[in-house]
């Protein structure tokens, strides 16, 4: 028997593609995204309850990317984007069912839509389920994980005068902290890993409908240089 799966929500977010989406949920704490329920769950009876629940699990489906489902070793990037270990170790999208998951934090629960914080996760990707938070069972006090035992250290990001005048309008109009998005997206370093520093080189990435570029002055700090109209 071959197991079956519906879309219950759609995430809505402002990461228009995979590139610098932070590579962990709750990296980006400033980034909203809007859980968009699909009937029949977008009834108000299936949200009851979730006002008492701080934090929820969210299932979905790796979307908008390649992905293999039969490779039994891959190269994370915590380890340099170079050395292979075995898939099951790693939480690399490429996976034998294509299936993720993301801790992320509840900011505003309404009809159709749970607003949460810290997701990583491509606008419109497939939710096929959401579980709650559970801090006695879901926090074991011995975890370990020597691969990735603490969080990547942050690059420090800077603005020119004339990207920190545009975010300013961006934001404005959006109605979010546009400075305080890029930059959390962007101090947790976008670049493959494998990558070497290359100063003159422009890189750039889609944020709600806005083109931001940037570069690396030195190996270990962002400059972003320009935001525009896509």
């Amino acid at each position: 028997m071959t197991p079956t799966f519906s879309t219950i929500a759609l995430a809505r977010s402002p990461y228009k593609e995979k590139f610098a989406i932070p590579r962990q949920p709750g990296l980006a704490t400033s980034v909203k995204t809007c859980i968009e329920l699909q009937p029949p769950f977008d009834d108000p009876a299936a949200l009851e309850g979730l006002e008492h629940i701080s934090h929820i699990w969210l299932i979905f489906f790796f979307h908008g990317i390649g992905s293999r489902n039969d490779a039994l070793r891959v190269r994370p990037p915590r380890l340099g984007g170079n050395e292979r270990i075995g898939v099951f170790a790693t939480r690399s999208t490429h996976r034998p069912n294509g299936i993720g998951q993301s801790l992320v934090k509840i900011e505003h629960i309404e009809t159709g839509c749970i607003t949460v914080s810290g997701a990583d996760l491509l606008d419109g990707t497939p939710i096929i389920d959401i579980k709650p938070y559970v801090p006695y069972a879901d926090t074991p006090v011995d975890a370990i994980n020597h691969i990735a035992p603490h969080a990547p250290s942050l690059l420090e990001v800077s603005w020119q005068p004339q990207a920190t005048a545009q975010a300013l309008t961006f934001a404005a109009e959006l109605n979010e902290d546009v400075i305080k998005v890029i930059t959390e997206c962007l101090e947790q370093d976008p670049r493959p890993a494998y990558q070497k520093h290359e100063p003159e080189r422009v890189y750039g990435v889609k944020l709600w409908h806005i083109n931001v570029r940037w570069r690396y002055p030195t190996n270990d700090t962002i400059e972003v240089i320009d935001l525009g109209h896509l």
